[in-house]
């Protein structure tokens, strides 16, 4: 049967259903407790008991000592409530609070999914999780201290592997490796989670999402998180590209069909005749404001090319727009602070 759980200080509770963890309950309902590798080996997730019981499903868990127990500490990854519980933990509110890490990762698979956009997905060593806030990045550490930052594609819920979205730019130093030279298999080493593009969830707020080209991608990560928490906020995604080939993605159909306060506008700034396309064209940005000619209480989200942001910043202020329910993440050729540089 179902338990419930109450976080001490905060006041905070959330429902275990049966077969779960403490852990992966609370972040199923939007509470973020700190974790690291989801299996018992690295002791980040530990809290401690006030009243009530867990069980764990194997006898022995690395990180939980004998005197761990005595002292009602627990592992809320691995525990399974057996009675309501009372609990002491952190909670995680802002990317201050999640740690950055330098971790070994392994390209475990490679797909194709456009012409020009390749999806990998990292595979982190067995003992560790990266802890990540919807729409945030990593950084790809490189040869001769070169970095190549990268929007995280996945949400935090769904984390067996970091998944990533890259353009082939020509050349770009890192992406004609991933498309001419790179394997399943390949070692590499990331830093992260970085940014401070992350899905607000303490407004009630609608939401715009605004991506350019595979500015998708971290887009595609709030939404999934949205969705999985049950947020039920209206959230329109525009997603701005150049021809109908460019829509790598049928995902936002898909959400459109499933969730009723999801709607999803595809614009192509040059359509090509053969798309025969009846949908929205020009600028991205424009499309918005024709939807939307009043902005002042939306909350925009908007990923993708520099170019695309600053005229969007221009365009939405114009229309009402609050600067300070506004988020960006610009794809630059080179490292910027807080922003990934995709080459």
């Amino acid at each position: 049967m179902p338990h419930i759980v109450r976080i001490d200080h905060s006041g905070h509770q959330f429902i275990v259903n049966d077969g779960e963890t403490v852990l992966e309950a609370a972040l199923r309902q939007d509470i973020v407790l700190p974790y690291g590798c989801r299996n018992g080996a690295c002791g980040s997730c530990m809290g401690t008991l006030l009243t009530g019981q867990v069980h764990y499903d194997d006898a022995r868990i690395p990180a939980l000592t004998d005197d761990d127990q005595s002292q009602n500490r627990a592992l809320f990854c691995q525990a399974r409530p057996v009675t309501d519980l009372t609990i002491e933990v952190r909670e995680i509110d802002t990317t201050g609070d999640i740690e950055v890490k330098t971790l070994p990762c392994r390209v475990a698979h490679l797909n194709a999914i456009a012409h020009d956009v390749m999806e990998i997905k990292l595979k982190l060593p067995a003992a560790e999780r990266l802890q990540f806030l919807a729409g945030q990045y990593i950084e790809i550490l490189l040869k001769d201290n070169r970095r190549r930052g990268f929007s995280i594609a996945n949400a935090p819920h769904d984390d067996d592997f970091i998944v990533l979205q890259v353009r082939q730019v020509e050349g770009g130093y890192f992406s004609e490796f991933v498309f001419n030279q790179m394997q399943e298999k390949a070692l590499l080493r990331l830093e992260g989670p970085l940014g401070t593009f992350y899905l607000r969830e303490n407004s009630s707020r609608p939401i715009i999402l605004i991506g350019g080209g595979t500015g998708f991608a971290p887009l595609k990560g709030m939404i999934e998180h949205a969705f999985f928490t049950g947020m039920t906020r209206p959230m329109h995604l525009f997603w701005g590209v150049r021809a109908k080939q460019d829509l790598y993605s049928d995902l936002p159909e898909q959400w459109e069909h499933d969730h009723a306060n999801f709607t999803y506008t595809p614009v192509l700034s040059e359509p090509l005749p053969e798309d025969n396309w009846a949908g929205e064209t020009g600028l991205v940005t424009d499309s918005v404001v024709r939807h939307y000619p009043d902005l002042n209480d939306h909350e925009i989200y908007v990923s993708g090319p520099p170019v695309m942001i600053e005229a969007g910043k221009n365009l939405f202020f114009n229309h009402g727009m609050q600067q300070e329910h506004m988020y960006s993440d610009a794809f630059e050729f080179a490292p910027r602070t807080d922003s990934p540089s995709q080459d």
